[in-house]
């Protein structure tokens, strides 16, 4: 297949969406840390967080198949519903705080703010979901979700969480191939687990059909998982909340900023091999640059994180 210029919009739109979504996660440590008494995990430097998150993962794709498999997407659509709103008041109380200090406009302002902003949002996305929303609310889902699990796994766990998840989304996508019937099931949904950025300016989500994802056959619009966003930034985010290292722009420090490189680095390798025309499993490769850019950010740092 002849490469276009203009087919290289779509995964330098995704890359920039990656980007977005470090940065805002790295911008939202110190207000949640802060102002927020929440973390996933009460123990962040236990190893057992990350093996408990596979096995909860494992166990969450086995349900999901068999929803889809009864015809029963309204479960997932309710879920995934209550999830977004629920993370949306999360990450809209965080920015509120960088914009409007409590100490002078009160919490409880920024709070209600928060939750009349993250009902618009939800309801937007339920009655109009088209790529663009869907886009902006995943941002806002995907940095959410990187910052409170960044901020309850300490760099170790991190580390291991990222290589067992690399390892499950390499067996998922081209052994037992069920990530790829998850993504197929639950397309057309039109939820912000994905981002969605058109081939063509006439494209519209909301009245496209769901596509098979078949090798080498063209879709209308490229699509990537929140999860290939998320997981790397976790491990920016930690190294940010949990190493002593020096700050870049004052919001990450030199390690953080190792992972976001080393991200986009594996991301365009990544891109090189999804131009080809064959679905890919994201984290093996963004997982590895994300460890890799970490580890010489690091030594850049000159601190040792293991240690």
């Amino acid at each position: 297949m002849k490469l276009r210029l203009t087919d290289l919009a779509g995964p330098v739109g995704m890359g920039i969406f990656m980007l977005v979504v470090q940065i805002l996660s790295l911008l939202l440590v110190a207000p949640l840390t802060d102002y927020y008494d929440l973390k996933a995990f009460e123990n962040p430097q236990s190893v057992w967080n990350p093996v408990f998150y596979i096995v909860l993962i494992i166990l969450f794709s086995a349900v999901l198949l068999l929803i889809i498999k009864f015809n029963m997407k309204w479960i997932i659509q309710l879920f995934m519903i209550f999830a977004v709103f629920s993370t949306l008041i999360y990450v809209l109380f965080g920015m509120g705080t960088m914009l409007l200090p409590p100490p002078q406009y009160g919490w409880e302002i920024i709070l209600a703010a928060s939750i009349i902003i993250s009902i618009l949002l939800t309801a937007l996305m339920v009655v109009y979901p088209e790529w663009y929303i869907v886009d902006a609310v995943g941002i806002m889902v995907a940095a959410g979700a990187s910052a409170l699990f960044g901020i309850s796994l300490s760099v170790i766990p991190t580390i291991i969480l990222l290589v067992l998840l690399a390892v499950y989304d390499f067996i998922a996508v081209y052994k037992t191939k069920h990530m790829i019937k998850l993504a197929e099931g639950v397309m057309d949904l039109k939820l912000p687990i994905l981002f969605v950025l058109p081939r063509k300016l006439s494209y519209s989500y909301v009245r496209s059909r769901t596509q098979k994802l078949e090798p080498g056959k063209e879709r209308e619009a490229y699509f990537m998982g929140l999860g290939d966003a998320v997981m790397p930034t976790v491990l920016a985010v930690s190294a940010s909340a949990f190493l002593e290292a020096p700050k870049v722009l004052g919001f990450a420090n030199v390690p953080a900023i190792g992972v976001i490189l080393g991200t986009l680095v594996s991301y365009a390798v990544l891109m090189y091999f999804v131009m080809k025309g064959k679905p890919q499993a994201g984290l093996p490769f963004l997982c590895t640059g994300a460890i890799a850019g970490f580890l010489l950010g690091c030594l850049a740092a000159g601190i040792n994180p293991f240690f």
